[in-house]
Parts: C-alpha cells; sequence; structure tokens
C-alpha cells in the first residue's frame, strides 16, 4: 500500500535500523579491539619477572643452557614467575639467545612471536618470545566477550524495537493529521467553505491548518459577498425597469397621456438605467484589472476646477457654496479617469448635502504625497458606516439614503480608480457635518 504513511514508517525503520547495526558492528569492534590489547598488555605484565629471572640466570650461569637443556627447570620457572599454571601460557612461550636462535618452545610458533628483549648491563642476551592469544583467550575471558557480545546485540536490537514502535507512532500521527488537512480540503473543492480543523499545537501543520481555516473563511465571505453582490444588482436594476413598466402600462391602459413629462420620466428612468449599467460595467472591469488607463503628468487642481465648472448651475440649484483651495500639483494619472472621480465624488455632494449646504475642496503636498480633501456638510454618516461607503452598492439608511437617486457605487468606483493610481481614500467624517473623503497620490518627481 503506497500511502505516506508506509513511506514514512519505512523510511524511519530503514534509517534507524541500519543505524542500529552500525552501531553494533562499531561498539562491537572497538569493545573486541580494547579487549584483545587489554589481554595482551596483562600478559605482557605478567611476562615481565620472568624476563628479569631469566636475564640474572643467564649472569649467573653465563649463558642458556641451564634452562634451554632442562625442560623441568624451564616449567618451575614459569610458574613461579607468571603465576600462571604452565598449560595457560608456557606453550606460548619461547625463548631465544642474542642471535635469535629458537632454545625453548614450539618451532611452529616462531612466525607467530612477539619477542621481548632480555637484557643484562644495557645488552641484549636473549629474547623472550610470546605468541598474542586474540583467537586463544581463557574460558573466563571469552565468556566476559561473549556476554558483551550479547549486550550489544540486546541494546540494538531494543533500539530497533524502540525506533520501530516510535517510526509507527509518528507515520500514524503525520498522516493521520495530513488526511483530515486532504479530507478539509477535498470538501473545500465541493463547495463546502464551512469546514474547519483544529489546530493541533504550534507547528508548521497546525499553522497550515491556521491558514486552511483562514482560506475557508475567505472563500465563505467570498461566495456570501458574491451572492449579496447578485441580489444587490437585481434590486437595483429591477427598480428602474418596474418604474418603466409601470409608466408604460399606464400609457397603454389610457390612466396617463402620451405628453411631454410621461416622455420625459420614461427618459430619466432610462439614463438612470444606463448610468447604473455603465457603473457595473466599470466596476467590473476594475475587478479584473481590464480598466484601462493612459496615465501621464495631470494637473489634479485643473482637473477638479473643470469638473466643478461643469456642475456650476446644479451647485446654484442646490444651494450649496463651494470653497476651493487648489494650487498646481502634478501627478501622474489618466486625466479623464481623475474626472470621473472628482464627478462622482461632487455628485455625492450635490445629492446628500442640504441646502443650503457647504463643499469644500483643498489641495497640498505632504512628503511626497499629493493630498486632496473633499468635505461638505450635514447630513453626516453614522461612524460604523464609515468604512462600509466604499463597497458596491452599500448604501446608508437614513439622511444619506436612496432618497438621494444615487446607486452607491460613485464612491466604489472612485476607490478603484484611485487605487489603480497607486493612491488611497479614506472616508471619514467632515467638521462641516458631513463627510471627509481624503485621496492621497503619489506626487510626480521634480515637481515644485
Amino acid at each position: 500500500m503506497n500511502t505516506l504513511r508506509v513511506k514514512l514508517f519505512l523510511v524511519i525503520a530503514g534509517a534507524t535500523a541500519a543505524l542500529s547495526l552500525i552501531a553494533y558492528l562499531v561498539f562491537s569492534w572497538s569493545f573486541d579491539r580494547g579487549f584483545i590489547d587489554y589481554v595482551n598488555r596483562a600478559d605482557e605484565e605478567r611476562l615481565q619477572p620472568l624476563i628479569e629471572t631469566l636475564a640474572q640466570g643467564h649472569a649467573r650461569e653465563g649463558g642458556w643452557k641451564w634452562v634451554a637443556e632442562d625442560r623441568r627447570r624451564w616449567v618451575e620457572l614459569v610458574r613461579e614467575t607468571v603465576g600462571l599454571p604452565p598449560v595457560t601460557i608456557d606453550p606460548r612461550l619461547m625463548l631465544f639467545d642474542s642471535d635469535g636462535t629458537q632454545l625453548v618452545g614450539r618451532p611452529e610458533n616462531v612466525k607467530l612471536a612477539v619477542l621481548k628483549p632480555i637484557e643484562w648491563q644495557a645488552k641484549a642476551v636473549g629474547y623472550l618470545g610470546y605468541v598474542p592469544r586474540p583467537d586463544a583467550l581463557e574460558s573466563i575471558e571469552r565468556l566476559y566477550l561473549q556476554r558483551q557480545h550479547y549486550a550489544f546485540g540486546a541494546i540494538g536490537l531494543g533500539m530497533l524495537a524502540a525506533a520501530l514502535l516510535l517510526g509507527a507512532g509518528l507515520s500514524g500521527w503525520l498522516s493521520r493529521r495530513i488526511r483530515n488537512l486532504a479530507g478539509a480540503t477535498g470538501s473545500l473543492i465541493q463547495g463546502n467553505y464551512d469546514v474547519r480543523l483544529r489546530p493541533e499545537g504550534h507547528d508548521e501543520l497546525a499553522r497550515l491548518a491556521r491558514d486552511f481555516n483562514t482560506l475557508a473563511e475567505t472563500l465563505a465571505a467570498a461566495r456570501q459577498a458574491r451572492r449579496k453582490w447578485i441580489a444587490d444588482i437585481a434590486h437595483e436594476l429591477r427598480t428602474p425597469l418596474s418604474i418603466v413598466r409601470g409608466e408604460i402600462e399606464a400609457l397603454q391602459d389610457g390612466v396617463r397621456p402620451l405628453d411631454r413629462d410621461a416622455i420625459n420620466s420614461l427618459a430619466g428612468e432610462a439614463a438612470r438605467l444606463a448610468r447604473l449599467i455603465e457603473d457595473l460595467h466599470t466596476l467590473s472591469l476594475s475587478d479584473l484589472g481590464a480598466l484601462t488607463y493612459h496615465k501621464e503628468p495631470v494637473d489634479l487642481a485643473e482637473i477638479v476646477e473643470e469638473v466643478v465648472d461643469a456642475q456650476r448651475a446644479a451647485l446654484q440649484e442646490r444651494n450649496l457654496a463651494i470653497q476651493l483651495n487648489l494650487g498646481s500639483f502634478i501627478v501622474s494619472g489618466d486625466a479623464d479617469r481623475l474626472a470621473q472621480v472628482f464627478s462622482n465624488l461632487l455628485q455625492n455632494s450635490l445629492r446628500y448635502t442640504d441646502p443650503p449646504g457647504r463643499l469644500e475642496i483643498g489641495i497640498k503636498q505632504l512628503a511626497g504625497q499629493v493630498v486632496l480633501q473633499w468635505q461638505d456638510s450635514s447630513p453626516g454618516v453614522p461612524e460604523e458606516d464609515l468604512p462600509r461607503l466604499t463597497e458596491h452598492l452599500f448604501r446608508v439608511e437614513g439622511s444619506r439614503s436612496r432618497a438621494g437617486g444615487g446607486s452607491g457605487l460613485g464612491l466604489a468606483i472612485a476607490d478603484a480608480i484611485v487605487q489603480a493610481h497607486g493612491g488611497t481614500l479614506t472616508v471619514s467624517a467632515s467638521r462641516l457635518g458631513g463627510l471627509r473623503v481624503e485621496l492621497k497620490f503619489p506626487a510626480w518627481p521634480n515637481a515644485s
């Protein structure tokens, strides 16, 4: 079964088994070498008294005949000086004269012998040879070595068993969390945005679970916003269409005569419907990033003055006094799109400001930014509704409401255009009692 859990288990178990085997081999080899070296050093220490006795005997007897021709004396000498039974060490011992000729011992062991010099008065008078015993350990030493191998093997098997249990638990734990994430992702793909994961701990998978929950919440909010957007569009389109339909039915039934007033009413509703459709089209292009801009250095104050001059008559009709505090401020922008922004702001003030009203427009430059402030007089907007004024089709219930005839798209379009120019649009309460809209644009480089 080619699953992540099996793969994790095999990787962990295989790596641990290899490490356990390597550790066992290294420990065994190191212990064997150390133990054999210890045994050989112990043999050399045991032989030192024998070397001293042989040197004294050679000086006393004037040669090696006293021991080379007397096997019995050799055995007794070994037993007395080495302190071990002759059968234990005697077969591995050899005696050589100063010329290297073997005097005592087995000839077949000569090639294996390690020679220790027998010195008298700083002169080598002979050599004591012995065969190291890596393969001929005594029974107790061999048993101890065997038990150590068993102990190392048991430790290795214990490590392997613990690693297998750990690997099984860890792979199961990881695969369970990943399966939960995969299952939740499948639900998300099927459109179930209510699914949530329970983060466990503070590791990467826990952070991934929290990010997944954030994604699910974002998708749920986007779906809800899309549904509301569609419902709001349907509602906004239904209103002018219902009025047009009612007007036409009244004309058909003869309830209302077909005169200039009736035609003007139909034309007004058709124009309102056309503006709504155009605004929706503009917003959809902006959301898709397909709204075109032809940017060049433009004077922001000139655009504001052109928009205001075009609406002088409407301002006088609404009894709205205007104060302009402008200068010459250059930004990189599309003059037509910026004019659309200011036109939307002006229409917003015309619709929602009670006469006699007041409008103040000022422009200044601060820290490399051109700041435009647009303020009108009462009525104002509740503080909790201020952050939502740039939402699509949002309108405030109350004074600034549907009675003004707006679609709720003007500020949303303005915000989209300002952002496309690298700027920001913020809405707050005005000191005049109405709304304060602040626009910030990057200033044109080298502009005075």
